[in-house]
């Protein structure tokens, strides 16, 4: 290991995902494990991916309105350099926005994670094949989904699957946030991924999130 901490293992799955267009951290590399799901669980999950309503806030006053405008200008202005397209920056946040809040999820902590995950690569693909904005195992399509596994590189429902299954690791963790993100990257228990999410949080924090 070199002093800035990479392995030559490291290395060459840098140099393999860049080679298939997709830049993964090494944090990044490992998978949602595939667990027996209880049928009630199952439905519900498949219950809450298949509701196709469009990603389009709603907002009941003023005020969250424009909490909600402020939060999109800046992190659209910090997100440019990432994504140049100025409609595909607002689409990508309103649906964050959006997903994240139907999920009951700290959108600040899921754009972490994405940021960590795919680097906001929409066609990101892992060595272990997750794939998307949020690295979806090809599983959970099979799971509670429709069986395409094509539809995850589509913005909506890869970031819905995502928010879905974090929710429900949440819930399986009692709302332990360290524990559910590991659960979600295949690492139950260790601090590299859940500090790295964390860290990267801090970059998209905004008071009106």
């Amino acid at each position: 290991m070199n002093a800035g901490g990479w392995t030559r293992r490291d290395g060459l799955a840098a140099m393999a995902a860049l080679v298939g267009g997709a830049w993964l951290p090494p944090v990044a590399r490992a998978g949602q494990l595939e667990e027996p799901l209880a049928d009630s669980v199952r439905t519900a999950l498949s219950a809450a991916v298949a509701n196709d309503t469009p990603p389009v806030p709603e907002f009941f006053d003023t005020e969250r309105r424009l909490a909600y405008l402020r939060w999109l200008g800046a992190n659209s202005e910090r997100l440019r350099r990432r994504k140049p397209d100025f409609q595909t920056r607002i689409e990508f946040l309103q649906t964050v926005w959006y997903e994240t809040r139907r999920a009951g999820l700290d959108t600040t902590m899921v754009l972490g994670l994405i940021q960590v995950e795919s680097g906001f690569r929409k066609f990101a693909i892992s060595s272990v094949g997750a794939r998307g904005y949020m690295q979806i195992m090809p599983f959970w399509s099979r799971l509670i989904g429709d069986g395409d596994v094509g539809s995850l590189f589509h913005m909506q429902t890869n970031l819905r699957f995502g928010c879905v299954i974090l929710r429900h690791y949440l819930d399986r963790e009692r709302g332990n946030a360290f524990m559910a993100l590991g659960r979600y990257n295949g690492s139950r228990g260790k601090s590299e991924y859940p500090n790295a999410v964390q860290a990267a949080a801090r970059q998209w924090a905004h008071p009106d999130a």
